[in-house]
Order: C-alpha cells, then sequence, then structure tokens
C-alpha cells in the first residue's frame, strides 16, 4: 500500500470525532486520531515551537510510520498542524522513523530514517534502514529530498539520527545494533547533504543492550551528556524495571576525538512510562527534554477509545556538580497555574482524609518532614488505583499502580536518603501522572487509568504519624 499526506488527512478528520475523551489529556500533547510514539524534531523555528512524532495514524497500533506534527508559541497549548511525512518513497516506503530537525539559514530540515524491506519482513537480513532528509521553507509543507547516508554494510538496525552545528560543521548520531550490542555512530557533513562516517562514538559493554535507539549528544556544564534509549538491559532489583530504558553518560567529547565516559549509565525517569527523549534549546538556551509517555508491550487501554500514547510535559535539564542529570518540568509549566488549594493537613496518623473530589488537571505539592514522620507508608492516593508513597522500611519513594481490568499492576521506586526532607511535584492529568522529586533529583513517570468516578485524591498514613510541612494543589488550565 502507498501511503500519502492527503490519504492520512483524511483518516484523522474522520477519527478524531469518534474519540472517546474519558483518558485523553488535558494539558499534554497527543494525536489527534491514532497512535503516537517518540517525539521527533524538537524545535524552535520562525517564532514556535514545533514537535513531531511517530504516527499511525490508520489505527491506534503501531505501523507504518508517519510524522505527525504540531506547534505551539509556549509549549503547552499546541495547534495540530498537517502530518509532515508519509512514507511514500522508495527510500521510506514501510516507514518514516525517528530522526531530529535543524534550522538551516531560513529552511527547517527534518532528518529522519527511512525503513524499508526488500522481501520478508519478518527476517531482519531484509531489512534496511537509510537517514533521509526533508525541508520546509514555512516549516509546514516538506519536500522530500531523498536519501543523505545510505545502511552501512553489514547493518540493518541503522536509525534516529540526531543533528546538530557545532563550529563549520553538522554532526550526526545513529543508533545501531551489530550482533548483540548496540552503538553510536558518528557522522560529520557541511552541508546536511554528505556525509563522512566519524565511526563509532561509543557502544555497549556486556549487559548494556543490544540496541542504543534515539542517541543525543549535548553540552551542560562543562561536560557531554550522552542521552539514549537502550534495549535489552536486564533488571537488577529496583533498577531497569520496564522493558527497555531512557537513560544518559556523562563524558568529554571533541570533534575529532573519542567520546571519553565519566561515570556509569544512569536511568532518567524511574516510573512505568518513558522512553525515546529528545531534547532542544529554547531561544534563551534552556535544554529541555520531552519523552513518549508510554512503555512497549505494556497494556494500552485507550487503544479502546481511538487514540494511543502521549507526550510528556517538557522538563529543564541541568548538570549538577556531581555529574547528575536533574530534571525540573520547565517553567513554562507554571502558566497552566489556576487556582490553589491549600491543604489544611498537617499530621496525619493511621488514617486516610480526603482532599478532593476529582483530580484530573492538577498539580500537586507535598513537602514532607522525614525526621518527625515514623508511619510505615504515607503518601497520597487517587481513587483505587494509584498511591505514590513513602516506605520507610525500604526507605523509598514508591509509585504504585493498580489497575487489575487492564493487566497494569506494579511497583516503581526510587531511594531516598533517610531523614532528610522530601519536597514532590506532582502532575496529574485524565490518564497520566508525573512525579517530580526535590526540584529534580528524581523522577517517575506512569499511565493511569481511573474510572471518572475514581478520581478522589487523599492523603494516607498507616502504622504511625506523618508531617507535612506544606501541602495544596492548583487546578490546572
Amino acid at each position: 500500500m502507498t501511503y500519502t499526506i492527503a490519504q492520512a488527512e483524511q483518516e484523522l478528520q474522520a477519527k478524531c470525532e469518534k474519540l472517546n475523551l474519558r483518558w485523553y489529556p488535558r494539558y499534554h500533547l497527543a494525536a489527534r486520531a491514532g497512535w503516537i510514539n517518540d517525539p521527533n524534531g524538537l524545535i524552535w523555528f520562525d517564532g514556535w515551537y514545533h514537535a513531531f512524532y511517530q504516527h499511525h495514524p490508520y489505527s491506534t497500533q503501531w505501523g507504518p510510520m508517519h510524522w505527525g506534527h504540531a506547534r505551539s508559541k509556549d509549549l503547552l497549548h499546541w495547534e495540530h498542524l498537517p502530518v509532515a511525512l508519509a512514507p511514500e518513497g522508495p527510500e521510506d516506503k514501510d516507514g518514516c522513523f525517528s530522526g531530529s530537525a535543524v534550522i538551516d539559514g531560513d529552511t527547517l530540515a527534518l532528518i529522519y530514517t527511512g525503513h524499508k524491506f526488500r522481501g520478508d519482513v519478518s527476517d531482519d537480513e531484509n531489512l534496511y534502514q537509510v537517514q533521509c532528509l526533508a525541508t520546509s521553507r514555512d516549516g509546514v509543507h516538506f519536500t522530500r529530498q531523498g536519501m543523505v547516508i545510505d545502511t552501512p554494510a553489514d547493518l540493518h538496525h541503522f536509525r534516529d539520527p540526531k543533528v546538530w552545528r557545532e563550529g563549520d560543521n553538522w554532526y550526526m548520531v545513529v543508533g545501531a545494533r551489530v550482533g548483540d550490542t548496540g552503538q553510536i555512530r558518528l557522522y560529520r557533513s557541511a552541508d546536511l547533504r554528505q556525509w563522512q562516517d566519524e565511526g563509532i562514538l561509543d557502544e555497549a559493554e556486556a549487559g548494556m543492550g543490544f540496541m542504543w535507539e534515539c542517541p543525543d549528544l549535548f553540552s551542560l556544564n562543562g561536560k557531554r551528556v550522552l542521552m539514549f534509549s537502550p534495549q535489552g538491559i536486564a533488571a537488577q532489583g529496583f533498577e531497569n524495571r520496564n522493558l527497555f530504558q531512557s537513560g544518559y553518560l556523562v563524558g568529554d567529547w571533541q570533534p575529532g576525538e573519542p567520546f571519553v565516559r565519566a561515570g556509569e549509565f544512569v536511568e532518567m525517569d524511574h516510573g512505568h512510562d518513558f522512553y525515546a527523549p529528545q531534547s532542544f534549546l529554547t531561544p534563551d538556551g534552556r535544554r529541555i527534554v520531552i519523552g513518549w509517555l508510554n512503555m512497549w508491550e505494556s497494556p494500552m487501554p485507550e487503544q479502546q477509545d481511538g487514540w494511543c500514547g502521549m507526550l510528556s510535559l517538557p522538563r529543564e535539564l541541568t548538570l549538577n556538580e556531581n555529574n547528575h542529570l536533574q530534571m525540573r518540568p520547565a517553567k513554562e509549566v507554571e502558566a497552566l497555574r489556576q487556582a490553589w488549594l491549600p491543604w489544611p493537613a498537617s499530621s496525619l496518623k493511621n488514617q486516610q482524609t480526603l482532599m478532593a473530589n476529582k483530580a484530573e488537571a492538577m498539580e500537586v505539592v507535598l513537602h514532607w518532614d522525614c525526621t518527625s514522620s515514623d508511619a510505615e507508608q504515607y503518601g497520597l492516593s487517587l481513587g483505587e488505583g494509584l498511591r505514590v508513597y513513602v516506605d520507610t522500611q525500604m526507605q523509598r519513594l514508591v509509585l504504585e499502580r493498580r489497575y487489575p481490568q487492564y493487566g497494569l499492576c506494579g511497583t516503581r521506586s526510587v531511594p531516598l536518603v533517610p531523614g532528610a526532607p522530601l519536597a514532590l511535584r506532582l502532575f496529574i492529568d485524565s490518564s497520566s501522572i508525573e512525579v517530580f522529586v526535590n526540584d529534580g533529583e528524581a523522577c517517575l513517570s506512569s499511565r493511569i487509568y481511573p474510572d471518572a468516578d475514581r478520581r478522589q485524591l487523599s492523603l494516607f498514613a498507616w502504622h504511625g504519624t506523618a508531617i507535612l510541612s506544606e501541602a495544596g494543589a492548583w487546578q490546572l488550565e
């Protein structure tokens, strides 16, 4: 089947009127209808933030990838634009896979992976992935420029180009797989069209994954951060619990030199649902990242409602003196705030106290005095399906979701410093929660699926007392 942008637009216009909106996000970006996964091409161009994304407009399942497109003045209120790319050429006939965007003079350039099979699609030996270019003057309509990097010899998995400019050259990192070893390839160009192979930037040692997807290399605080999404890291204890991860290595790199690591791989988000993050720069120089709020091969109950998948809140990245990447909600998110609702709770003892009857678009602020709290478990619950709480026996902050009717039960957690205060910002949307811990020290993001009449928000403390120094919530636009 040949796909076109016009066909995709017709499909979306027909489908978007039939959505069940019970879990559709109130303030996160999702597709008009159909499937969405990785964010692509995040950039500021000609007065707008642009977000492209992996998109299958024809169903709520993953399928031949298109590039969906939306733009915003403030990273919050998104205007849907026509589909930017469809798999309509010989180089991408089976999908326009992930990539990035750059500004070249007065032109917006998309660099993406063309995905194609030559023969049986069940055999990776027939898979070829190449890097392609498309350009636009108006940021809406794109002209395909074709393939700019062919599949290297003996490679089949070779995707997700991230491009940036440094000095007089463009640079590109591409994720790859050689046997069962993930790696990141590096390329250099003067014009975005002719690319020179600069070799392997970094690759996995034993246990670090068979494929490194969605690579991104950028500078923070005098260091280089190599962000990527490895596939095939085994879970150990509390770490790497999801099917695939997203994380980073900190190190040093200069053009023409090897990347030298300065630490171990670290997960970026410890919730159930966060993958394929991509970063970009704001006009004032902040490094912002947005990820996909879903996880491969997990149940996605919204598929029955005509849509599937969403993107995370924009998050500002900083690197502290210990080379730890911190993620905070971008300052723009505060513009969503409406009424502030102070919560009277200051002390809880063996009780659960109702704080809101219906939490649907809300930012909750909780400051726990852990030194003065001795309850075994204390925290917040949303209906019967979600709890975010301190477990004092494990000394961990736990996000627990329980939706057995959808096959979604389990916990994710991060360690706490014994006796240290705990400040939380929790962003609740129709079907998601993002928890920011101690001003960006950690983050947990998960999809949630409460029934409309089971969105009561409560605080609780069991087997002892818990003390709050601040508690309340912002209603969000």
